[in-house]
């Protein structure tokens, strides 16, 4: 899929939304991809899946046993992605403020994992999450994601592939403009 492809699939559904977002990252921004939204659709979300699986290069796809996501943005398309790979699908939680896998989810030591996320902005919580896989005795071998807001820069500590990346600008707390911060705030991300 392109960029505009996988964007219309987001504006058709309502998902691209405007106003004034405080993000998971705790940076505030007038755009918001609801990426929730446009999975609720399972086969619109099967269809991302696929194209997402498409940007994995084949060697990393040949030695992958398992996908982890973390929750909540990623349980959906981390489960499609395990569709897509015909890998099982397993999801992160926070129960303490670190990431675990519980509901009876287990890694064989050494798994070579695929993390999968819905939206990447500073990837504080992929670094997280890959830590967790660490911990729990798998290997990510790499990650994907629906859409990068880093504009390229985060940094992950494994090859990423993003099935589109968005370039709306972000402001720390501190830098907020002033047409921006005369909009109420809305907080929709997980650690909202």
């Amino acid at each position: 899929m392109t960029q505009e492809e996988v964007l219309a699939e987001f504006r058709g559904c309502g998902a691209l939304l405007e106003g004034h977002f405080k993000l998971s990252s705790g940076r505030h921004s007038g755009h918001y991809l609801q990426c929730a939204r446009v999975l609720m659709n399972p086969h619109r979300a099967a269809k991302l899946a696929e194209a997402l699986a498409e940007c994995i290069p084949g060697e990393i796809l040949d030695s992958l046993d398992a996908v982890v996501s973390p929750a909540m943005g990623g349980i959906i398309i981390g489960h499609e992605m395990g569709r897509a790979l015909n890998l099982d699908a397993m999801f992160l939680e926070r129960p303490d403020g670190e990431f675990h896998l519980r509901r009876g989810f287990a890694l064989q030591p050494g798994a070579k994992v695929l993390m999968v996320e819905d939206v990447v902005t500073t990837g504080l919580s992929s670094r997280e999450a890959i830590a967790a896989v660490g911990r729990e005795g798998g290997e990510v071998l790499a990650e994907v994601s629906l859409v990068d807001r880093s504009g390229g820069t985060a940094d992950l500590g494994v090859p990423f592939f993003p099935l589109i990346g968005i370039d709306f600008p972000t402001y720390a707390e501190d830098d907020v403009p002033d047409a921006l911060a005369d909009i109420p705030i809305t907080k929709p991300g997980s650690r909202a």
